[in-house]
């Protein structure tokens, strides 16, 4: 994750771009591509052609991955 001395100096959090997102979640970049079609990724900004994502949202989104039972499995 590159936190850019810029972004700090006028106080906005971090963004991440597509390689950073994938490289921190040990995944493909197309599969956050994949994510995003599907309505299934972290939430992102569009500035122009480029998605960056706020670490805040990544970071709920990684909660909202989290198994609530992984021992329970479904129709029991």
């Amino acid at each position: 994750m590159d936190t850019d001395i810029a972004s700090n100096l006028w106080g906005l959090e971090p963004l991440l771009d597509v390689a950073e997102l994938a490289s921190y979640l040990g995944v493909p970049v197309l599969t956050v591509y994949d994510w995003r079609t599907r309505g299934l990724g972290p939430r992102a900004y569009r500035f122009g052609k480029h998605l960056k994502f706020a670490v805040s949202d990544v970071r709920i989104w990684i909660e909202q991955q989290r198994e609530i039972d992984p021992h329970k499995k479904s129709g029991r």
